[in-house]
C-alpha cells in the first residue's frame, strides 16, 4: 500500500465517521471497501483529485418518514420508514426493503452502500439503494401487514418509479408485502407500472427464479470458487445459517450440485441432519407453517435440534452464512478453521465480522464476500425489470441459465481484478475494486453532480 494513498483513505474514513456518528454498520461497510481502494488510487490519481470515493460514500438522497397504522384491535402504532437512494450512476436506485425491529438509518445506509458495488458487479444497469422500517411483521395478521404496507407506500410512492428507484424485498418483506405495496402504488398513481417493484407474484409481473435467486446464486458462486481450485461441490459437507429464502434455496442448489447441506438455523437454534436436510420438510415447516426448526427435528428421525448455541460448531467443508449482518464472529471463525472448513461463502449482507474475515485469511480459507456471492437476488431482479419492460415472460430454465452466467461472470471479474491489482485469490479486494471502478467511471462521465 502506498503511503500517500493510504493517508487519503484514512482521511476519507475519518470524514465518514465524523459525518455519520453512531452508524457502526455503515462505518464497517465503508471501512471494508476503503481498505481495498489504496491500490486503485495509486493508479488513478483522478479519483483522488475529483473526490470520487468521497462522493460515492455520501448518499444522493436520504428519506425518513413516519408510518402510522392501526392494528386489528384498533390500537394506533407509529413506525419509522427509510429509503436511502445512494447512487444512481449506473441506473435507477435498486435495493430491497427490510421490515425488522433492528432497522435504523445506519443499517439502511450500510445495506445501500453494499448495494452500490453488488449491483455494479452484476454488469446490469442498476444503481444502489436500500430502505425499510422498524416494523415487525412477525405475529401480525395479513390485515395488519396490509394496513402497514399501505401507509408505508402512501409516503414512499412519490420517490419511486421504474426509471428512478425500484425497491425489492429483503428480511421481513416477501411476496405478500410486495403485493400490498404494489397495490397501493398502483392505486395512488393510477399506473400499472410493473417495473417499479421486483419480487412480485408470478401472476402479476413476477419473474421465475426470483424466489430462488440469491440462494442459487451463492451456490453457483461457490461452485466457481471450487472450480479454480480444482474441486467441485460434489461430496462437500455444507452448513448454511438461516432458514429463509436464501438458506432454503441455497441448500436446494447445493444438493443439485452433489453436495450435502447438513445444518441450518433460525432464531431459536439450529438443526443437524447428517443425511442431508430434507427440503420438502424444511419448506413445509418454514414456508407454509412458518414454524420453528424444532418442528423439523420432530418429523425427521435423523435430525437433531440444538436450542441456541452456534451453528458454526458443526464441522463442514463449506460454510454459508445466510441470516444477517455480523452473525459470524471471530470465535466462530476460529472454530470453523479448527474443524477443517475450507470455504466461506456469504449468502447474506456482511454476515462476517472484520475479525472473522481476518481469521479466514490467516487460516487460508477461501472467502467470498456478500457483495459478490449474494448478488444473484438483485441480478434476477434486474432480469425481472427487463421482462416487465418488454412485457415478456421467460421460462425457469432460461432465467436460471442467465443467473448462472451472471454469477460466473461476477466470479471471473473478481478473480481477475484481484490478480491485476496484486492480490491473487483475494475476492474481497477483487469485488471491491471491480465494483468501484465500474461506478467511478460512470460518476466521472456524468460530471460533478
Amino acid at each position: 500500500m502506498h503511503a500517500g494513498e493510504s493517508a487519503v483513505v484514512e482521511q476519507i474514513y475519518d470524514d465518514v465517521l465524523r459525518r455519520n456518528p453512531g452508524e457502526t454498520e455503515f462505518h464497517q461497510a465503508v471501512r471494508e471497501v476503503l481498505e481495498s481502494l489504496a491500490v486503485v488510487l495509486a493508479r488513478h490519481s483522478e479519483y483522488t483529485e475529483m473526490k470520487t470515493v468521497e462522493r460515492i460514500c455520501e448518499p444522493e438522497r436520504q428519506i425518513i418518514f413516519r408510518v402510522p397504522w392501526q392494528d386489528d384491535s384498533g390500537e394506533v402504532h407509529i413506525n419509522r420508514g427509510f429509503r436511502v437512494e445512494f447512487n444512481s450512476a449506473l441506473g435507477p436506485y435498486k435495493g430491497g426493503l427490510r421490515f425488522h425491529p433492528s432497522v435504523n438509518l445506519g443499517i439502511v445506509k450500510f445495506l445501500g452502500f453494499e448495494q452500490i458495488f453488488k449491483n455494479a458487479l452484476t454488469g446490469m444497469p442498476i444503481g444502489g439503494g436500500k430502505g425499510g422500517s422498524d416494523f415487525d411483521p412477525k405475529g401480525r395478521s395479513d390485515a395488519e401487514v396490509m394496513r402497514f404496507c399501505q401507509s408505508f407506500m402512501t409516503e414512499l410512492y412519490r420517490h419511486l418509479g421504474e426509471h428512478t428507484d425500484v425497491p425489492a424485498g429483503d428480511i421481513g418483506v416477501g411476496a405478500r408485502e410486495i403485493g400490498y405495496l404494489f397495490g397501493q402504488y398502483k392505486r395512488i398513481t393510477n399506473r400499472y407500472e410493473s417495473g417499479v417493484l421486483t419480487g412480485k407474484g408470478l401472476a402479476w409481473g413476477g419473474a421465475l427464479v426470483r424466489t430462488e435467486a440469491t440462494g442459487y446464486g451463492a451456490a453457483f458462486f461457490a461452485a466457481e470458487m471450487l472450480k479454480v481450485r480444482g474441486e467441485t461441490v460434489d461430496g462437500q459437507r455444507v452448513v448454511v445459517s438461516g432458514s429463509g429464502n436464501v438458506a432454503v434455496y441455497g441448500i436446494e442448489k447445493v444438493h443439485q450440485l452433489g453436495g450435502t447441506a447438513i445444518a441450518c438455523s433460525d432464531s431459536s437454534g439450529y438443526i443437524v441432519d447428517e443425511k442431508g436436510i430434507d427440503l420438502d420438510v424444511l419448506k413445509q415447516v418454514k414456508e407454509v407453517e412458518r414454524a420453528r426448526l424444532d418442528v423439523y427435528a420432530d418429523r425427521v428421525p435423523s435430525a437433531t435440534f440444538v436450542e441456541g448455541g452456534s451453528i458454526w460448531d458443526v464441522p463442514c467443508d463449506i460454510a454459508v452464512p445466510s441470516a444477517t449482518q455480523n452473525e459470524l464472529d471471530g470465535e466462530a471463525a476460529a472454530t470453523l478453521a479448527r474443524n477443517g472448513c475450507r470455504y466461506v461463502v456469504e449468502g447474506a449482507n456482511m454476515p462476517s465480522t472484520p475479525e472473522a474475515v481476518r481469521i479466514f485469511r490467516e487460516a487460508g480459507i477461501a472467502f467470498a464476500p456478500g457483495k459478490a456471492a449474494n448478488a444473484g437476488g438483485v441480478a434476477t431482479s434486474a432480469l425481472e425489470m427487463q421482462q416487465n419492460a418488454s412485457r415478456d415472460r421467460w421460462t425457469f430454465e432460461h432465467s436460471e441459465a442467465r443467473l448462472a452466467e451472471i454469477m460466473r461472470d461476477i466470479h471471473t471479474r473478481c478473480h481477475q481484478t484481484a490478480e491485476e491489482y496484486g492480490s491473487p485469490g483475494d475476492l474481497v479486494l477483487g469485488a471491491n475494486v471491480a465494483g468501484f471502478l465500474r461506478v467511478a467511471e460512470a460518476v466521472h462521465a456524468h460530471g460533478l453532480i
